[in-house]
């Protein structure tokens, strides 16, 4: 049985990974980390594990690495879509996964990794973006309120949160959201934040959506 840890401060990627990872018969969900302390303790404890971590943590990559090899394990980075993973830190994890990352290619990269193989996922972003014409036809098919909701379904919040941070009430949220699963094709918060994190352009046109709220609440 291959022992996995899941560490990522996105709380809706972390449960989509683990339900993916959960359905495979020799793979097995060990810990859920969503910060440095939690990963570290996880580390030490679970020996021999494969860690996913995402570089959306902020660790000292060199720290991390002689850590989980130290316990015997293995290491998978979780990058953003569009980030670049400098060659100096990148070298040093058996494997390295975008955010858009599909269930198969997720799936696939645990395994080889798990046999001794590394694995990188290569991604040509201007391809992507000129090829998601469902995430474009989404994109374009939500109003600005609409993308707002959906940047903070990615980040993990609950109806009640949202309202607080859009000044609505909790009901109205609830009236965007079925208008949203209608736009989208989903049938619930889980499958959005799935949704919109595995097509580029309406990832990023989420995350600024996320931006400008944050710099309104500053």
């Amino acid at each position: 049985m291959n022992r996995i840890i899941l560490a990522d401060n996105q709380a809706i990627f972390r449960a989509g990974a683990a339900r993916t990872l959960s359905l495979e018969d020799d793979m097995r969900i060990v810990a859920q980390c969503e910060d440095a302390a939690k990963l570290f303790t996880a580390i030490d404890g679970l020996r021999g594990s494969v860690i996913l971590v995402a570089s959306s943590l902020r660790l000292d990559l060199r720290d991390l690495v002689a850590r989980t090899q130290a316990a015997g394990s293995r290491s998978i980075l979780i990058a953003e879509n569009a980030e670049q993973v400098p060659d100096d830190p990148a070298v040093l994890f058996q494997g390295i996964l975008h955010r858009n990352v599909g269930g198969t290619v997720l799936v696939d990269c645990v395994r080889r990794v798990v046999s001794g193989q590394r694995f990188v996922q290569r991604a040509n972003v201007t391809t992507m973006q000129s090829s998601d014409s469902v995430g474009t036809r989404v994109r374009d098919r939500l109003t600005p309120k609409e993308m707002q909701i959906v940047a903070l379904i990615v980040q993990g919040c609950k109806n009640k949160d949202i309202a607080q941070q859009l000044g609505t009430k909790e009901q109205v949220i609830k009236n965007y959201l079925r208008s949203i699963y209608d736009k989208s094709g989903v049938s619930d918060r889980l499958e959005l934040a799935l949704f919109t994190i595995h097509h580029r352009v309406l990832a990023e046109a989420a995350a600024k959506a996320g931006t400008l709220i944050q710099m309104k609440t500053a």
